[in-house]
């Protein structure tokens, strides 16, 4: 399994056969555009990584919640390579206000298992990361399609899910953010763990145990690679930057995610943006 990580939680698995987007953001406007502007997809970024990385097997994009910085290419993408978008009523109105047709959109609310192409995807109920300034509308919907120029703070929430891969006897986990429902992953295994990190560096001490007792010590994967780590205010042509220190510092959750990962014996390995990975 390939798996090609795009920065903040967008992730390419690429069997040889097929291919699933999980997420989609490549534009990724300015915190200043995010504040006062508006945002509209950069198709020339967005068919420059595409065409570089050979994405021409899509067979769906599987949306984790629909702020911008997760759903907002998802509609072009959708529509260049012909793929379904899988998501929440939110994240489809997204997908609606793009013009990706009727029949190429699934629901779901979490609990559902989905066959495409030579994979298998459970999605999991989950939490997105407690709100912050920038963020403060969990639990929020879209209502109805959302169309660009959207401004950025239009993507609401509207419900966040992880999500188990399957795929040529293995399984992957992506659990996009720093948050947890107890007890929710039980029984769950996963080769490798796909974990965001956004808000690790501001935890407390019984936080960040509890937050790794219920993701890294459920799933005993032998390889966690952190996602949601990377500043996506910054664009994918520009060298990677760890987030803003206003809203955290980078290296601190990093650190603490190695030692977590040390102390049980189990690989971490650092993507950045653009880069791959074989599993």
């Amino acid at each position: 399994m390939r798996v090609t990580f795009f920065g903040t939680t967008t992730l390419l698995f690429d069997d040889g056969g097929d291919q699933l987007l999980f997420d989609a953001h490549f534009t990724r406007p300015s915190l200043a555009r995010y504040i006062f502007g508006r945002g509209v997809t950069d198709r020339a970024v967005v068919d420059g990584l595409l065409d570089a990385h050979r994405v021409d097997r899509l067979r769906a994009i599987f949306v984790s919640h629909s702020h911008h910085d997760h759903v907002m290419d998802a509609p072009y993408v959708a529509s260049r390579c012909g793929a379904a978008v899988y998501g929440s009523a939110s994240a489809l109105n997204v997908a609606r206000g793009g013009g990706v047709p009727e029949n190429r959109l699934v629901a779901f609310r979490g609990g559902e298992t989905f066959s495409v192409g030579g994979f298998s995807v459970t999605v999991i109920p989950s939490l997105h990361s407690k709100p912050t300034l920038l963020n403060n509308d969990l639990g929020m919907t879209i209502d109805a399609p959302l169309v660009q120029p959207a401004r950025l703070r239009a993507y609401r929430e509207g419900g966040s899910f992880d999500f188990l891969v399957s795929a040529g006897g293995g399984q992957y986990l992506i659990r996009p953010s720093f948050n947890y429902i107890e007890g929710q992953l039980d029984g769950v295994r996963a080769d490798a763990l796909f974990l965001g990190i956004a808000g690790l560096a501001k935890a407390d001490a019984a936080t960040e145990e509890r937050f790794f007792a219920e993701t890294v010590d459920r799933v005993r994967p032998r390889l966690v690679v952190p996602v949601h780590w990377d500043n996506f205010f910054s664009p994918l042509t520009r060298p990677a930057r760890g987030m803003p220190r206003l809203i955290e510092k980078t290296e601190v959750a990093l650190w603490r995610l190695v030692k977590a990962c040390e102390a049980r014996g189990i690989d971490c390995a650092v993507l950045p943006p653009r880069a791959s990975i074989t599993l």
